[in-house]
């Protein structure tokens, strides 16, 4: 069952194609990579998908649903959530706050308990400091940390992850590697922005690949990994002459 899919979705501002017709589909239960030179529109992507810039033209499908310009906020009470690569927190709210906002208002069911739904998701994510800390205090890691309780905190069912591993160190990769395969054994699907080879490898079923707004390659990781047009994307082609 695809959780998600889209037909010839296509973004422009102004002049500038940033999405060129792109067609995918995410099945239920697996984990998505999206890749892709800097800049080649897999942002962008993303929030026509989210509802944050819905598409020029083309349509998206969330649980058999069409959903095409969908608020964020419909879409995230359908069942979507994200992060963001620049996590941007309530800076004066604690970081349990900040996991309560998305704990009351992203979930269309009540939560009996909210405070204790909310410090469970930020213990799943592994969050190294107290609950009461002012957001404005975090690191890039912890914010990214948060971030993600947040997105879990709505009860998704798709989560849409963008760049989370950036910036981590070598231990840091492993931990949050660990905590991706645990969200997706917890019954998520994902579909993830990523660079780093090592997250990629580890983790995602498929690859989509994305270059210059248009996608030139969908399949098994290691299939992808191997196409010489992916290759040429991010390496280029030497001048034979």
């Amino acid at each position: 069952m695809n959780i998600l899919e889209t037909k010839g979705v296509t973004k422009r501002f102004g002049g500038l194609v940033a999405v060129n017709d792109v067609s995918l589909h995410v099945e239920k239960g697996e984990i998505l990579g999206l890749i892709g030179p800097n800049g080649a529109g897999k942002t962008t992507f993303q929030n026509t998908v989210a509802g944050l810039d819905p598409p020029t033209s083309g349509d998206v499908f969330f649980l058999g649903e069409k959903v095409t310009g969908f608020t964020p906020q419909v879409m995230c009470n359908l069942g979507l959530s994200r992060t963001f690569q620049i996590p941007r927190p309530f800076p004066k709210l604690t970081v349990l706050e900040n996991v309560l906002v998305s704990t009351i208002f992203g979930n269309t069911r009540k939560i009996s308990d909210p405070v204790r739904h909310a410090r469970e998701k930020l213990e799943f994510v592994e969050f190294p400091l107290g609950h009461e800390v002012l957001c404005e205090t975090l690191n890039t890691v912890q914010l990214k940390r948060l971030d993600l309780a947040r997105a879990l905190a709505s009860s998704p069912k798709l989560c849409l992850l963008d760049e989370l591993a950036s910036g981590l160190s070598e231990v840091e990769l492993e931990d949050i590697i660990a905590i991706i395969r645990k969200i997706r054994d917890n019954g998520v699907t994902i579909l993830m922005v990523e660079h780093i080879m090592q997250v990629i490898m580890n983790l995602c079923d498929r690859l989509a690949v994305i270059s210059f707004g248009n996608k030139i390659a969908e399949g098994p990781t290691t299939e992808v990994t191997r196409d010489p047009k992916v290759i040429e994307a991010y390496l280029g082609v030497d001048d034979e002459d």
